[in-house]
């Protein structure tokens, strides 16, 4: 299984979710954001690297965190020397190798993008309850649905009670999972693990482990929402 994480707009928990997803999932989270890389780093090579032909992808994952990691490198010149049409097959290597694979997608609608989603089997789309972040929401589902990535679950990031959670699902036309603001994300983020591992009592984590169920049935049933 290939599971794109994508958010039109930056800044809405992507990333986040992509490696609680990854930790639920017991996946190897590829962090594809080429340019603003943001999940824990190592020192070992990392997907630019992989992408420049100087590293072989599946002995770049780090299995030394409490996610498998293929994280990408920060520098301007390592994301100036790599290929990014590489990705696909680089992505293809790791799911072999170890069966599931969540791809963190860069925001906005750049190409690379297009790339996570085109090797997916399915997404996941997260948003939160802003009218920026839904419209470029609404643009991300519709590049997904160009490309054929099957819709597994959307996220509706720092919801609350008030949050349009039945008119996020209609717009975007899948089923919503809604994690709420919460200073046990931050704290986790803070501390480099899974919100399940810092705070297994907070509401966030009872979230993410049931966005977690969600792309288990979508993405088991080989029928995600296209």
């Amino acid at each position: 299984m290939i599971l794109a994480v994508v958010g039109g707009k930056g800044g809405v928990g992507k990333s986040t979710v992509a490696y609680n997803l990854g930790a639920e999932l017991g996946a190897v989270v590829v962090d594809a954001d080429l340019a603003m890389a943001d999940l824990p780093a190592d020192r070992g090579p990392d997907l630019h690297d992989v992408l420049a032909g100087r590293a072989d992808p599946v002995e770049a994952v780090s299995e030394g965190g409490p996610v498998d990691l293929l994280p990408c490198g920060r520098s301007l010149a390592g994301a100036r020397a790599c290929d990014p049409t590489e990705l696909v097959a680089a992505v293809e290597a790791v799911r072999d190798a170890y069966g599931r694979v969540v791809v963190d997608c860069p925001a906005g609608m750049c190409g690379d993008v297009g790339l996570g989603l085109l090797v997916a089997d399915a997404c996941v789309l997260v948003t939160e309850p802003a009218p920026a972040a839904l419209g470029d929401a609404l643009r991300a589902r519709a590049l997904a649905r160009e490309l054929d990535a099957g819709l597994a679950a959307i996220v509706l990031n720092r919801a609350s009670e008030a949050s349009p959670t039945d008119l996020v699902a209609r717009e975007l036309g899948g089923p919503v999972t809604t994690v709420p603001e919460s200073a046990a994300v931050a704290d986790a983020q803070a501390a480099g693990v899974p919100v399940a591992a810092h705070r297994p009592d907070a509401p966030a984590a009872a979230a993410l482990a049931d966005l977690a169920g969600t792309v288990e049935r979508a993405c088991g049933a080989r029928s995600p929402v296209s």
